[in-house]
């Protein structure tokens, strides 16, 4: 033992003896960490925007993801918050129009989209350094998928509280920034560098290509009525477009082929959020929705109740004798409104509707008698969690199938409602949609209406089997006006878009939220004990959440502005 103590003392002399010359022997990284220079390398600069991309999935809880189902959905009049009052209480005053401040519901939004621009931004940074062995062509597309996702994140900003302070790779960190700036200049360049400068081509699925910041670019556009410049991309993006692998744009045949994991990034897929089960970690799964499922025995999920469709949205998908859209908003007449079980309990008789109904209702919609997924008839009530709260419908989107259970889906955790279910942040209904409102503001509406007309045409084509619904589904060939081409693009987006979080937004940028959403409001809210019950919604305030007091708190009134209103 005492030769051994003899030897280590030794050794430790030596290597003493070595060092002490030198300092150089401090400069050790940190154990679990990776130096600039290390992350500077292909495989670094790789692995820094793999993370930025992990953000679109948003951070710990349930409403910081992409899909923005709460912030624009329920916010824009599509669906209730459901379940029951006091389950996530916090997002009661968010459907109530009157969130307040300190909400942690808006803190954890905006903390995680920061996140996402931070991550952006650090490998932005890391490419000024870039060591030999990156080439001139990684370095530029590596820089327009890390734009790209700066814009995105940005964007999500921008559509949610407005402005809001703006930093990028050169930031240093330390001196504060106000929210007194415009953020649509930086997003543009962003998207527009994206656009001019990323491959058609990525080889991975989820990576943004060339056509995905194109049609993102050319949304920015569009929500700042720059009508002919976003014509033209979107034009370009439609007839020449791609996904990442290669496929051609197009519509899937079967309209709910956009919400199965079985057909993830498919030719309809422009740019998506990539979820994925059985990984060993519940939160690379699409974890943002993992509340929005029916609840009750028996059903997918089995928790837990939350997103239930509003009656308002429900009745908007009756059709007339030729398939069309009642544009005049007669559907939530007494006349013309859905049968539904309300009440009812699910072992007394019920009659399905038997008028006429576009088919994207249930595709979009869960609702008594009409098959749900492979799972059978939607039995009614005992899959609702409090039908007298929040109603008798239940979310479709985005749900597993029974004959998938296990692989659609992930069973290690509390809930099997961690599903590989990809959320498509943008996919091409949406772009033909925003390019025919392009196309009616800068003139040629009979373009608008054959794009219009391309969407119907599936949905025309999506009945469901087995189902005693009524579909049908029209075309309109041509429109009069301009007003009337305008009318029926804006319920084109409502009924093909439903559930995926674009409402909110598309009202706001239209000008149109306080007249519609205050007439939402008065229908909508007798019918249910929900919060919004004698809610209003007040003009120039709740187009926006606020900006989080905290940060106020931690920059101050005199660099941070708070929203007009709050």
């Amino acid at each position: 033992m005492k030769i051994n103590k003899l030897i280590t003392l030794t050794f430790l002399v030596v290597i003493l003896s070595v060092v002490s010359c030198s300092d150089e022997f401090l400069d050790v990284a940190p154990t679990g960490s990776l130096s600039s220079t290390e992350l500077s390398t292909k495989a670094g600069l790789e692995g820094s925007l793999v993370a930025s991309y992990s953000m679109l999935l948003g951070r710990s809880g349930f409403y910081s993801d992409s899909s923005n189902w709460l912030w624009g959905s329920i916010r824009g009049g599509e669906a209730n918050k459901g379940t029951n009052a006091g389950d996530q209480s916090g997002a009661n005053e968010i459907q109530a129009y009157a969130v307040q401040t300190t909400n942690d519901n808006v803190l954890q939004k905006y903390r995680a989209v920061y996140e996402g621009v931070a991550r952006s931004n650090a490998t932005l940074k890391l490419l000024q350094t870039a060591d030999e062995g990156v080439s001139g062509e990684d370095k530029t597309r590596i820089e327009g998928e890390a734009r790209f996702l700066r814009g995105h994140y940005y964007f999500e900003l921008k559509k949610n509280f407005n402005n809001t302070p703006y930093v990028d790779e050169n930031w240093d960190e330390v001196t504060p920034v106000g929210n007194n700036t415009d953020l649509w200049t930086a997003i543009e360049a962003d998207l527009k560098f994206a656009y001019d400068n990323l491959p058609e081509s990525m080889g991975d699925a989820g990576r943004a290509n060339k056509w995905a910041a194109g049609a993102y670019y050319g949304k920015a556009l569009l929500f700042q009525g720059k009508w002919s410049e976003a014509r033209a991309v979107l034009a370009d993006v439609v007839n020449s477009g791609t996904t990442a692998t290669g496929q051609p744009y197009d519509l899937n045949a079967f309209y709910a082929d956009a919400f199965r994991s079985t057909n993830d990034n498919s030719a309809e897929s422009v740019f998506a959020v990539q979820a994925a089960a059985g990984t060993g970690d519940v939160n690379n799964a699409n974890a943002g929705m993992v509340l929005n499922f029916p609840n009750g025995p028996g059903a997918p999920g089995g928790c837990c109740g939350f997103f239930q469709p509003s009656f308002e949205l429900a009745n908007s998908y009756r059709t007339d004798d030729n398939g069309l859209p009642l544009l005049d908003g007669s559907y939530n007449s007494d006349a013309n409104a859905l049968a539904t079980d309300m009440g009812i309990e699910s072992a007394d008789a019920f009659d399905v509707d038997a008028g006429p109904v576009d088919t994207r209702l249930d595709h979009s919609i869960g609702r008594r008698g009409i098959p749900y997924l492979d799972w059978g008839p939607h039995p009614g009530k005992d899959w609702i969690r409090d039908q007298p709260y929040a109603g008798p419908y239940a979310p479709k989107k985005f749900i597993y199938y029974q004959g998938g259970n296990g692989v659609e889906n992930d069973l290690s955790s509390w809930t099997p409602g961690y599903t590989a279910v990809n959320y498509n942040i943008i996919r091409f209904a949406d772009v033909l949609l925003m390019l025919a409102e392009a196309e009616i503001e800068t003139g040629d509406l009979d373009a608008a209406a054959a794009l219009i007309d391309r969407v119907r045409t599936r949905a025309a084509a999506s009945t469901i089997s087995d189902s005693p619904a009524n579909y049908n589904v029209g075309t309109y060939g041509s429109f009069g006006s301009a007003d009337m081409a305008r009318t029926a693009l804006r319920m084109e987006r409502k009924l093909e878009l439903s559930g995926e979080g674009h409402r909110m937004y598309d009202l706001v940028r239209w000008g149109v939220a306080p007249e519609v959403l205050s007439a939402y409001l008065a229908f909508e809210g007798p019918k249910l004990n929900a919060p919004f019950a004698g809610a209003t919604f007040d003009a120039n305030k709740d187009e926006y959440l606020p900006i989080p007091q905290n940060e106020i708190d931690l920059l101050g009134t005199d660099i941070l502005t708070q929203n007009p209103g709050y």
